[in-house]
């Protein structure tokens, strides 16, 4: 419970946040993914983990801007 609890308040923080060079905040999961990766099961390359997490996110957000273009609506 604790550890979930620390994940939402991360990923909230993220959300708070103005964005990035058009990056969507971390989600709840791809904070734990990220988490976990780094700290608790350091055999990947960081590089790499962090290379995967920007493509996630870059890839988030041209998804969501082609779902509300579709869709003829504003982003905010």
């Amino acid at each position: 419970m604790v550890a979930h609890a620390f994940l939402t308040i991360l990923a909230a923080d993220q959300r708070d946040r103005p964005y990035d060079d058009g990056l969507l905040p971390l989600t709840v999961n791809e904070t734990r993914r990220l988490f976990l990766a780094v700290i608790a099961r350091p055999t990947a390359a960081l590089d790499h983990i962090l290379r995967w997490s920007r493509w996630r996110s870059r890839h988030r957000a041209n998804v969501r801007a082609i779902h509300y273009r579709r869709r003829n609506h504003q982003l905010n």
